[in-house]
């Protein structure tokens, strides 16, 4: 489904080169759920927002599902994101002026899912999410793990091909992110790749293969049940 290769990402100043990703190349097949972990600064974030086509490398080839993104219009990758791609954000990045329910339902409208079909979704949705008391409050009338919430919701409603979590359980207390965990474990049963940024060792343990950066090169790829080859 991905195919990295030889990605660079850096920033060019007068006189250098500043690198956040160097050389990386990366394999990740349909019905994965790759955890990628490493230090502050790794380039853990800028890795994912290239996979999810918001970001550009600076250099290499990458391609999703067979199809050369780094020679795609902005057109084409936005039919990428509202067909195949969802995302949860470390920092919501939820609609301010639109209600719980209108947020949840928003990627369903860009699909172009019929109403009753958009209410039947978003219903069983803020069901399973225990927010259906929550549906008609804005943003900033919610806590931080109630936008984080809003934004998982909102992320897996259309069921992507591809679920990219930079952080997912951030900002949410212990039995709230150990129930998205379980969430996203089960998505992927059911055939949603995923790939998380995790800075938890637990949360890495609930995907198929952990991939860690440092310094922006990958120093290690394994399964999650192998031991680490790198020591800590």
């Amino acid at each position: 489904m991905i195919s990295l290769k030889d990605i660079d990402r850096y920033y060019q100043s007068r006189f250098q080169r500043t690198f956040v990703l160097k050389g990386v190349d990366m394999e990740i097949k349909s019905g994965e759920f790759v955890s990628i972990m490493g230090p502050s600064g790794a380039g853990k974030s800028t890795l994912l927002n290239i996979i999810g086509m918001l970001d550009d490398p600076s250099a290499g080839e990458y391609y999703f599902m067979d199809n050369p993104v780094h020679k795609l219009k902005d057109k084409q990758k936005t039919e990428y994101h509202r067909n195949h791609i969802g995302f949860i954000f470390q920092a919501y990045h939820l609609i301010e002026n639109l209600t719980v329910y209108e947020n949840i339902e928003t990627p369903l409208v860009y699909k172009g899912i019929k109403s009753k079909e958009r209410k039947a979704m978003v219903a069983d949705i803020l069901d399973r999410f225990n927010m259906v008391a929550k549906k008609d409050l804005f943003p900033d009338q919610l806590s931080g793990g109630q936008q984080q919430l809003v934004g998982i919701a909102r992320a897996v409603i259309a069921n992507p091909t591809l679920l990219l979590a930079d952080e997912p359980t951030g900002n949410l207390h212990s039995e709230q992110g150990e129930m998205i965990m379980e969430l996203l474990q089960e998505l992927n049963k059911e055939g949603m790749t995923i790939i998380q940024v995790t800075h938890s060792e637990k949360n890495a343990q609930y995907g198929t293969r952990i991939v860690r950066l440092v310094d922006g090169l990958v120093r290690e790829d394994i399964p999650t049940n192998a031991k680490s080859l790198v020591a800590e």
